[in-house]
């Protein structure tokens, strides 16, 4: 009897702590928003900072610290890097470049700010986005826009890269 009621227990131990184990959610954010204006365009990117440093150092073959107290110029610079080959926004049709301003750590989830200047309006806007989804083919980055008050968004995985709005 004390034989099944041990057996009856460690399996419901088992079952409980197996139920509730974490999840790992392989989602990163975006915002862009369109500053009529400022005549730019404003981007605000949520990463879980260990997805972009494996993702990096796998592409870079180097062990990355990025949102660590360990973090050096190098692995700044090689975020900025990866960042402007996995991501590009055509705006009206050409090719316009992100600015890196700062980025900050909020919990496990690196914030990081972007700009791109010079946009005088808005007619269409095509999107890169391949952040961290090469190799990762439960990777989705969702991007939220709101451009002269209209709202969209778009989800991008590994499967679909690209997408495309117009206004």
């Amino acid at each position: 009897m004390k034989k099944t009621i041990l057996i009856t227990f460690l399996g419901f131990l088992f079952l409980t702590l197996t139920s509730f184990s974490a999840h790992k959610f392989y989602v990163s954010l975006y915002q862009v928003n369109y500053a009529p204006e400022k005549k730019m365009l404003q981007i605000t990117a949520r990463l879980f900072v260990d997805d972009v440093n494996n993702s990096i150092g796998k592409k870079y073959k180097k062990k990355m610290n990025l949102g660590s107290e360990t973090e050096t110029v190098e692995d700044l610079n090689l975020f900025k890097k990866y960042f402007n080959e996995k991501f590009s926004i055509k705006v009206n049709g050409q090719l316009k470049s992100a600015q890196f301003l700062s980025k900050e750590m909020e919990g496990d989830v690196l914030i990081c700010y972007f700009s791109i200047k010079d946009i005088n309006k808005v007619t269409g806007l095509e999107i890169y986005n391949a952040i961290i989804t090469e190799g990762n083919s439960e990777q989705q980055n969702i991007m939220h826009f709101n451009v002269l008050g209209v709202k969209n968004t778009l989800l991008f995985s590994e499967s679909s890269s690209k997408g495309m709005l117009k206004y």
